[in-house]
């Protein structure tokens, strides 16, 4: 549409958009929310809203999918594809992804014989259970790989929890020892460098034999490796060595396979931020008691009832406002505090909701009319002493209106001439409505 930032602001289309980005799912979902911006396209309007309403349709009979917490994981595939070894942390994502992903396209399947708008979205999700069990049954955490990962990791831990007991095994005879009992500074086996220790009294060096790796800050206390656990320590060290290895190359052979899947999962990723973003829009209605409006590109609209989505539902005043039948022209005058402005609001801010593709609250058989403009100069100043610079705006904003509003736009205009000379505010007025 040609409206104006400020005009979608004026009519409070923003803070709209901010309440459907508090439904979405997915952080792109949400983002994406705050952006959209109305259509002044009949077409394209009819099509937004049929989603929004095939996707109110689907929450009613079935309830809603569940799109879990997936990340963009488009970075991630990009790198995969260019040969990088991705962390366990993107595998986790990419995995989370194809769960997510499996899950939706089981539900749609669950209620297949409804057929809907939203069926090209659901066709695009490309489940890959195969791939999506590989990676949550190869990596436990962000931070472990799993054992089962492959049959070398698996024989190498074991291998490795081998020596390790054994190794604690002799350090614990050297400890019970009464023969070393008063050269220990504490009866406790650690590590210094990933190698196996006890602690040694400084004054009792020689009557342990073996490898200084560390001192206590004291230097009362040495960490010493006893020379009959050198050789373990050594087989512990290659093992180590070897499952850094083979964790690197299961890490990538994961990563070549999301790079083989990867143009399917970034189209069930688009598929998924667009069935969010409508099944958003679907919730929103819900929580808004919101109907489908009927559109029109010949400039008739009806509200029946309509309330400001933005005023708290038990003390909204709803209005019925019919325009572009009779009349193209509507003049509201009342007193102070009459809602006036939010009359004007409303039938402005509905039009560029269903324009959005989103559902109005409003009762059924309202009508909205899908213009080439929507064009709006609503001053939340109600004092009666207003500035000279606040009447310049208005007028800078009103002329810039009158230039390219025409016959297919919607004008919305609040307190038409005032804030000057009240016979002068008046000519002004019906000067720029003829």
């Amino acid at each position: 549409m040609n409206e104006t930032k400020r005009s979608i602001k004026a009519l409070e289309l923003d803070k709209v958009l901010g309440l459907l980005s508090s439904k979405a799912s997915l952080n792109d979902t949400a983002e994406r929310c705050l952006e959209l911006l109305p259509s002044n396209n009949l077409a394209e309007v009819d099509l937004l809203l049929k989603k929004t309403g095939d996707a109110y349709s689907l929450v009613n009979k079935f309830g809603s999918p569940s799109f879990g917490s997936v990340k963009n994981v488009n970075s991630y595939l990009s790198n995969a594809k260019a040969g990088a070894s991705l962390s366990p942390a993107a595998l986790l994502s990419i995995g989370e992804l194809l769960r997510v992903t499996r899950s939706v396209k089981e539900w749609k399947e669950s209620n297949a014989g409804f057929k809907t708008s939203l069926d090209d979205y659901f066709n695009l999700l490309s489940p890959n259970k195969y791939f999506e069990d590989k990676i949550f049954f190869s990596i436990k955490s962000e931070d472990e790989i799993s054992d089962n990962a492959s049959p070398e990791l698996a024989d190498i831990r074991r291998k490795l929890k081998n020596a390790a007991a054994n190794i604690k095994s002799r350090l614990e005879q050297i400890l019970r020892s009464p023969t070393h009992a008063a050269h220990l500074q504490d009866l406790v086996v650690t590590q210094r460098q990933g190698r196996y220790v006890v602690p040694v009294k400084a004054e009792h060096r020689s009557q342990i034999p073996g490898l200084v790796h560390d001192t206590s800050s004291s230097g009362a206390t040495l960490f010493i490796e006893p020379m009959s656990v050198v050789e373990i320590n050594n087989e512990i060290k290659v093992l180590i060595s070897k499952e850094k290895e083979e964790i690197e190359r299961i890490l990538a052979e994961l990563s070549s396979e999301a790079a083989q899947f990867s143009d399917s999962m970034i189209a069930s990723y688009s598929a998924l931020i667009e069935l969010d973003l409508c099944f958003a829009k679907a919730n929103l209605a819900y929580s808004m008691k919101a109907v489908m409006p009927r559109i029109n590109a010949s400039g008739r609209v009806y509200l029946k009832n309509a309330r400001h989505p933005l005023i708290a539902k038990n003390s909204v005043v709803p209005i019925t406002v019919t325009l572009g039948d009779d009349y193209s022209v509507l003049i509201i005058t009342g007193p102070n505090t009459g809602g006036k402005t939010v009359s004007l609001k409303t039938v402005g801010l509905l039009t560029l909701m269903a324009c959005t593709g989103l559902m109005i609250p409003a009762d059924d058989s309202s009508e909205i009319a899908v213009f080439d403009g929507v064009y709006a100069d609503i001053g939340d100043e109600q004092s009666i002493e207003q500035s000279l610079s606040t009447f310049s705006s208005h007028m800078v904003n009103i002329v810039n209106i009158l230039k390219d509003a025409d016959e297919e736009s919607l004008v919305l205009i609040d307190e038409l001439g005032a804030g000057t000379d009240p016979v002068e505010g008046a000519a002004l007025a019906m000067a720029i409505l003829e």
